[in-house]
């Protein structure tokens, strides 16, 4: 397990100069040899690299599930407490679970293909309207997603509801046709194509085809996704404040959210064809779109007046909210994004200080029906001691400061990946960081 993490971590194969993006789903095995492997995984990202370097790869997520790992009688359980110690001090593991209704309805017990997984940062592949009877994990993957600018739409309806839904029906049918152009223009390629996903296997069905064949049947397994940005501006353009802080804001939120999931169900059904509704990480678009818009329609107060828009459903990193009134009001959009969704909570101070509040904020998770999460926090290391926690102007351990050589890593999470500095993201990702505020996490019983 420890060479695993070390190989993912150092072999630049993706474009020829970057570790590949990986992902590892675990959790939910119990037997002897599957725990050994979940436990020296967890073990092995504990560690860390040389001289105690937090890894960027792969992204670790823990399967939650009652009867398996979340009750103190369960068979993995200690595995569960063991993946909270591990992120509390290494932001990943993040946590999936399968008790969320939208992933419960595919669980069969001792069937690992049909626990949910998640990508990365929160792609989501399960439902299977192609063929109902493969409703599985393995195999299957996002094609394709267009996301749409939501705050641009609320500013040129001017508070109009009706002319708001009319433009985003538009918009909507146009993301439709672009990503069915798009899925008609990959069906052309050949299994010779794609030697790894095709070649190899790897996509569902891939093995029954010779190089010269189309993969037209085989991508009919994967999905076609819209995706949004901005919800929490759009609101406040839309009536005056976002979800965090009126009823009324979530209300609407949920509705225009469920619109949008609506019309992709429609389309689904109409087609045959897996469309599906992704809450948008927008690494690039949250600066892209803000500055075009406020180009056009000048510096609107709650809208365009920051570098960036909020991550898709979330609440602003900027408002002070409570971590469990976060969640509990992030935690509805989850069941409409479909193609994939994360809720994070900001925690101030060194969390594997205080184990027990970590692990309230990820029962609350589970309990308030999240698909995918994960906590957030400071993790600093000084690379010539390797003391990794929480360092001010002094490492706390071997009490140089940075005028004494190299300057100390911060490690922190940008959409959904880990980095050491934030000197290679765009300005709107580093306003984004700089403006989050920590959550309260206040003990209490769910």
């Amino acid at each position: 397990m420890e060479a695993l993490v070390h190989n993912l971590n150092t072999m630049h194969s993706r474009a020829g100069a970057q570790i590949p993006f990986s992902s590892i789903n675990y959790g939910t095995d119990t037997s002897p040899e599957g725990r050994m492997v979940i436990k020296n995984i967890l073990l092995a990202e504990e560690a860390g690299l040389g001289n105690g370097e937090t890894p960027i790869f792969p992204i670790h997520i823990f399967k939650v599930k009652e009867g398996v790992n979340y009750n103190t009688e369960d068979p993995n359980y200690d595995l569960f407490k063991l993946a909270c110690r591990v992120s509390a001090k290494r932001l990943f593991p993040n946590f999936s679970f399968l008790d969320a209704p939208f992933n419960l309805q595919y669980y069969k017990e001792g069937d690992h293909n049909t626990e949910v997984a998640y990508m990365g940062c929160r792609t989501r592949v399960m439902g299977n309207a192609y063929d109902p009877s493969r409703e599985v994990t393995a195999g299957r993957g996002n094609l394709s997603f267009t996301s749409i600018n939501l705050p641009r739409l609320a500013i040129k309806a001017h508070g109009n509801l009706d002319i708001f839904f009319e433009d985003l029906d538009r918009k909507i049918d146009l993301v439709i046709d672009q990503l069915y152009d798009r899925f008609k223009l990959q069906c052309q390629k050949k299994v010779r194509n794609f030697p790894f996903l095709m070649g190899q296997g790897v996509w569902l069905d891939s093995d029954k085809l010779s190089p010269d064949d189309s993969v037209e049947e085989v991508l009919k397994h994967g999905t076609l996704t819209l995706g949004f940005i901005g919800l929490a501006e759009c609101l406040k353009c839309l009536i005056g404040k976002h979800h965090g802080e009126s009823a009324e804001a979530q209300n609407l939120g949920l509705e225009i959210v469920g619109y949008m999931r609506s019309r992709v169900d429609q389309e689904t059904k109409k087609s045959g064809l897996n469309f599906s509704l992704i809450a948008t990480p927008a690494e690039g678009l949250s600066g892209r779109f803000v500055k075009i818009d406020r180009k056009k329609y000048g510096v609107i107060p709650g809208v365009t007046d920051r570098e960036y828009y909020t991550n898709s459903f979330h609440i602003p990193v900027y408002f002070p909210i409570s971590a469990f009134d976060k969640i509990r009001l992030e935690a509805p959009y989850h069941h409409l994004t479909n193609g994939g969704h994360i809720s994070y909570v900001e925690m101030d101070g060194d969390p594997t200080q205080n184990l027990a509040a970590f692990e309230q904020v990820i029962r609350c998770m589970k309990e308030s029906g999240i698909g995918y999460g994960s906590i957030n926090h400071p993790v600093d290391r000084d690379p010539v001691c390797g003391y990794t926690g929480i360092i001010g102007d002094e490492c706390p351990n071997c009490h140089r400061t940075e005028a004494d050589g190299p300057v100390f890593e911060r490690i922190r999470r940008i959409t959904g990946y880990l980095v050491g500095t934030l000197d290679r993201f765009n300005n709107a990702k580093r306003a984004e960081v700089e403006d989050r505020v920590k959550h309260g996490v206040t003990m209490e019983t769910l």
